[in-house]
């Protein structure tokens, strides 16, 4: 299940169908279709959230978030939690792309939006080690990821609720 800040609760068919009729409402301006997911750790678990963007490229988005919440009996290392953010993001664009891509031919619209992949990783701070890693993980999958400060469905949606 997504939560929409305008919607409610959502499934992944209503997501879907959301995110095809806004597209819809202006179908010849230029879309991106963003995925990104970042993860706060607590004692026992840590709780990992999927951000789904579409934005409508100068005039606004909307945007869809779904928590996932793991048990460890340890506590998860960082470089573990990143893998496992950008596994959850790949995961969902592997699922939700193709979906979007048949919804969007069942209503004529024949302009696939740009499709962007987004880590919360950077050039700066702990994460900076991880960038070859975690790039060619993601290129890898067939995805050219975006890192920050170009994440935002990352860093700063899915943290949002993370």
């Amino acid at each position: 299940m997504f939560n929409s800040p305008t919607k409610g609760i959502l499934n992944l068919d209503e997501t879907i169908k959301e995110i095809i009729e806004f597209i819809n409402e202006f179908p010849k301006h230029e879309y991106r279709l963003v995925i990104g997911t970042d993860s706060q750790p607590n004692k026992n678990s840590v709780d990992f959230v999927n951000a789904i963007v579409i934005h409508r490229v100068n005039s606004g988005g909307r945007y869809f978030w779904k928590r996932i919440h793991k048990e460890y009996n340890y506590k998860l290392q960082l470089k573990a939690r990143i893998f496992t953010e950008a596994n959850l993001s790949i995961e969902l664009a592997l699922k939700i792309l193709p979906l979007v891509q048949k919804s969007l031919i069942d209503v004529s619209i024949a302009e696939i939006p740009e499709f962007e992949l987004h880590v919360d990783i950077g050039q700066k701070g702990k994460t900076k080690e991880m960038i070859k890693e975690i790039i060619g993980m993601v290129r890898g999958m067939g995805f050219e990821p975006k890192i920050k400060p170009h994440s935002y469905a990352a860093s700063t949606i899915a943290d949002k609720y993370a």
